[in-house]
């Protein structure tokens, strides 16, 4: 044995080349084969994050130059007829100053409209707590609505002659509206004042008998509240008539020598307060005692989610509109000088409109945006500027004007956009280029994930997640490996922007998806070339699928 192993030594020795080739080929093939073995670059991998909540922010971005002299027409953001104008040609004012005043008469009635719906649904709600409760309602609040009833029953026998008296009062000759021309000015006031209350009352009044007739004590509670709250305001907008023309009736006797021809009318008016003030009372008293009543009625056995949601959705559909009752007052968007006055009272003027030419000195942005994107803001809209010369500035501005005619240029149409600076800032000079991204929608402390973890099948969004969680990612890859294929669970999508959206319902914070997913390269893993090289590619990566 001894002897072989040192002729093979010798052997070797003597072949050293050839030894030194066969010991290399032989590590290569046996780390080939290792790789080949234990490799995981051939496996799909998966990128995973959690769901966190977060702002999500469209905006529409153009670009142009900063310009320190604004002229700008001003423009109403909705339609009416011109009550007051309140500025004149070469007039300085100040940001917020009122320029005109549109007629609110159709916004008032929206209103008034949208109140009753809400009203409605405040009773619709309260009818669904009690309806089920009538047999069980405690004898003192059934008394209280028999109690009620009767009490404007009493109302409606006493009312419609009061209001009918009224206007018999109103209309003697002397206290006609001639005879108020003759004595003064203020004699008109009282009268016209008179006059105003007496129809609203009127109106209320004629409006609460047509419900009270198709009503009788056995009807709903909920229409015998109704009733009982409706003859209340009533009462009360009798007697404030009542009130206004005693007035009326006072000033003229004390003015006319001859003042005991309003003797009988001052007595008159003064029994029909009385009788008015006692029904008042005893409305009052009932609308007190059906509600302590029912403050201390227990009804928890029902679900009302639906019903206080659909409340809260009128009350702000309501808000909704009184806050758009401020746009029929037009107002300076800054401080400067009017330069042209374009209207009139009485006119009747568009969204369009120029009302009247504004001139500053505040520096603003110029911008310019194509069709498309200026199709997607409006005036009043916030903005954030940023400017190339001045890298580590970035300031809010508010877009004030937006072309109504484009521009076209070589088939391309674009819109003159005019931001106005909410600060100043020195190192900003005219002429310098500005960016601006104009915000256009803006969700807060929602559901937000990139938009590479949304997939879409058959019109129907979908993100990945695993049932349980993965494995660290190993031998320094991206992402980790799983056997078992994720599940699709169905989104819904609300907002959306160049990274982000929101996800109304599917997923909750805290849950973790499948944002990235990296499929495995195809080609084959070759052994290596004895001689250099490779006889295939070996994989070395894999392919990258997002969204």
């Amino acid at each position: 044995m001894k002897e072989y192993l040192n002729k093979k030594k010798s052997y070797i020795l003597s072949h050293k080349i050839l030894s030194t080739i066969i010991l290399l080929v032989i590590i290569s093939i046996g780390y080939w084969g290792y790789n080949k073995i234990t490799s995981t670059a051939g496996e799909t991998r998966y990128i995973t994050a959690k769901v966190t909540r977060n702002t999500i922010i469209n905006t529409v971005s153009g670009s142009g130059q900063v310009s320190t002299s604004n002229q700008i027409n001003i423009t109403p953001k909705v339609s009416g007829e011109v009550t007051y104008v309140a500025i004149i040609n070469g007039q300085k004012v100040n940001a917020g100053a009122l320029i005109a005043q549109l007629n609110t008469r159709d916004a008032q009635k929206s209103i008034r409209d949208a109140e009753i719906n809400l009203e409605s649904s405040k009773l619709s709600l309260e009818k669904l707590k009690i309806q089920n409760s009538n047999d069980n309602m405690n004898a003192d609040l059934l008394k209280a609505y028999d109690d009620g009833f009767s009490t404007v029953s009493n109302a409606f026998l006493d009312l419609p002659n009061i209001v009918s008296g009224l206007e018999d009062i109103l209309a003697q000759e002397n206290l006609s509206d001639n005879r108020a021309r003759m004595i003064s000015k203020t004699a008109q006031d009282y009268r016209s004042s008179a006059e105003t209350k007496y129809y609203t009352a009127k109106s209320s009044f004629d409006e609460s008998r047509k419900f009270y007739r198709t009503l009788n004590r056995n009807s709903s509670k909920i229409d015998i509240e109704k009733i009982i709250n409706q003859t209340y305001e009533t009462t009360k907008l009798v007697s404030d008539a009542i009130k206004s023309l005693r007035n009326y009736v006072d000033f003229m006797a004390e003015n006319i020598s001859q003042s005991s021809q309003f003797t009988s009318t001052q007595n008159t008016l003064s029994t029909y307060q009385g009788t008015d003030n006692g029904h008042l009372d005893n409305l009052l008293s009932t609308k007190t005692d059906i509600k302590n009543y029912k403050d201390v009625f227990i009804n928890s056995d029902f679900d009302i989610q639906s019903s206080e949601l659909s409340l809260k959705q009128k009350q702000n559909s309501l808000q909704d509109l009184k806050d758009k009752l401020l746009d029929y007052s037009i107002r300076a968007p800054f401080a400067g000088t009017i330069t042209a006055v374009n209207i009139k009272k009485s006119d009747s003027i568009n969204t369009g409109t120029t009302v009247a030419t504004l001139i500053t000195e505040k520096q603003l942005a110029e911008i310019s945006l194509n069709e498309v994107d200026v199709a997607k803001i409006k005036i009043g809209e916030k903005a954030t500027l940023t400017f190339d010369a001045i890298p580590d500035l970035n300031i809010s501005g508010i877009v004030t004007e937006i072309d109504s005619m484009g521009t076209v240029s070589q088939g391309v149409v674009t819109y003159n956009v005019k931001i106005n600076f909410d600060t100043q800032d020195e190192r900003i000079k005219s002429g310098m280029s500005v960016n601006a991204a104009i915000i256009t929608d803006i969700k807060q402390d929602v559901i937000a994930i990139p938009n590479s973890a949304i997939k879409s099948q058959k019109g129907s969004n979908y993100v990945e997640m695993f049932t349980s969680q993965l494995a660290p990612p190993k031998d320094r890859l991206i992402g980790s490996i799983s056997l078992i294929a994720p599940n699709k669970i169905p989104v819904e999508v609300g907002l959306s922007n160049d990274s982000q959206s929101e996800i109304i319902s599917g997923i909750k914070e805290g849950d973790e998806i499948v944002i990235r997913i990296i499929l495995p390269t195809t080609t084959t893993v070759a052994a290596p070339n004895l001689f250099g090289g490779s006889s295939g590619n070996r994989s070395g990566g894999g392919n990258v699928m997002g969204r």
